[in-house]
């Protein structure tokens, strides 16, 4: 396994809304539909491949949330895929799995001056890295660090601080009552050099109310579960649960991460973990693994391959073919 990942840009991002109203729809892809049929979401949302995106995000999803069997609706755009835009609609219906938030804590702790004007100057370092096509990162330490020069040398403060400041990052990740505070502080707490002892703090923001949070936080775990994998004497242990728990998130953002976290935590193979897949996220990865956007739906078709047992040249070989039928039967038919 390689641990040098090309970095999604919207992990970046703290406060990700994925949705822009003066784009277009080039792909328009759904998961979450079991009983209510696409052809009914899509005569209520109103826009086809090819419009733009609807006026307004709370209104579109207003709209599905009156067809029967409709729970919750959630509309997320992804840029850009091949220059591309797509529009996930996530569906929730009665009776289906459902991935619960904390409600967001209420104290009014903050950051350290240093690691808020830290975190910034980084977050445009990577932005400019992006732009320049320089994505990769190195996880093997445990915590990210860029290919890209600039964003690395801000990255390599970030220790330092964390030890610092540790007590201040763990109090503003469970207690402020500021998203971005809490998101700045999913990002830098991996880089303490007690790791072990934060892997609890992070999982638990796997759950935060807000999307940046729950972002950071688990592109550290991703790292954490990289230094387990490579150093056992590091005593970091990841729980798989929270991840595929998210699977059936209705924010593709969640579903996305998770995906990411879960190859890696599924490289063993562990039986228990694969068979918590097949009970809790069978839909939701099947739904993944059918969608139009190949880079989007490759993580959730190796997940598949690996819960029906698959070897992976196997697996690897299905893709390449555009095979994603016999992998997903072979999936189910483990499952029973």
């Amino acid at each position: 396994m390689h641990f040098r990942r090309t970095l999604p840009i919207f992990l970046f991002l703290a406060a990700t809304a994925g949705y822009a109203q003066d784009l277009r729809v080039d792909v328009l892809d759904f998961y979450g539909l079991r009983k209510v049929s696409e052809s009914q979401v899509r005569k209520a949302l109103g826009v086809r491949e090819g419009d733009r995106m609807p006026p307004s995000k709370g209104d579109a999803e207003a709209k599905v949330d009156q067809i029967a069997g409709v729970v919750e609706t959630h509309l997320e755009a992804v840029c850009c895929d091949n220059g591309q835009t797509i529009l996930y609609v996530g569906i929730e219906e009665k009776g289906t799995p459902h991935f619960d938030l904390r409600e967001p804590p209420e104290g009014d702790v903050t950051l350290p001056d240093e690691i808020v004007s830290t975190y910034n100057r980084f977050l445009e370092a990577a932005q400019a890295a992006s732009r320049r096509g320089s994505t990769d990162e190195d996880l093997t330490d445990g915590h990210p660090l860029m290919a890209d020069a600039s964003a690395r040398a801000i990255q390599e403060m970030f220790p330092a601080l964390a030890d610092q400041y540790r007590i201040q990052i763990l109090d503003v990740l469970r207690n402020s009552n500021d998203e971005a505070q809490r998101s700045i502080a999913a990002y830098v707490l991996v880089y303490v050099s007690r790791k072990k002892e934060i892997v609890n703090d992070l999982q638990t923001a796997l759950k935060d109310a807000d999307a940046g949070v729950r972002n950071n936080a688990a592109r550290s775990l991703v790292a954490l579960s990289v230094l387990a994998k490579l150093d056992p004497s590091s005593e970091i242990t990841i729980s798989p649960t929270w991840f595929i728990e998210m699977l059936n998130s209705l924010s593709w953002s969640d579903r996305s991460r998770a995906l990411w976290a879960l190859q890696t935590l599924t490289d063993s193979r562990d039986p228990l973990v694969l068979d918590q897949l097949r009970t809790r996220a069978l839909d939701a990865l099947i739904d993944m693994a059918r969608w139009k956007t190949l880079s989007h739906a490759l993580p959730a078709f190796i997940l598949l391959g690996r819960v029906a047992g698959m070897p992976e040249p196997e697996i690897q070989a299905a893709w390449t073919r555009g095979d994603r039928d016999t992998v997903i039967a072979a999936a189910k038919k483990k499952a029973k």
